[in-house]
């Protein structure tokens, strides 16, 4: 039978069940998770923006490529 790991945490290499841990430091683990995730939601957001302000980047440069190319006729 597989050995249940949902409350196994692993702090510097060692495992340990979180069933054994204080209230106090399950609350920790709690807040961990809560930035891991926020991390994660704000790197994503990150993400989009970088490739939005590319487009935006990409498309100034191509309208005022073509601005000079009408002033060159």
């Amino acid at each position: 039978m597989a050995e249940d790991k949902s409350n196994v945490i692993k702090i510097n290499g060692k495992e340990h069940d979180m069933t054994t841990f204080s209230e106090e430091q399950k609350g920790i683990i709690y807040q961990i998770r809560l930035c891991q995730n926020k991390s994660a939601s704000i790197k994503s957001e990150l993400n989009i923006i970088e490739v939005s302000m590319e487009a935006y980047t990409n498309a100034l440069i191509k309208s005022v490529e073509e601005v000079k190319v009408d002033e060159a006729s």
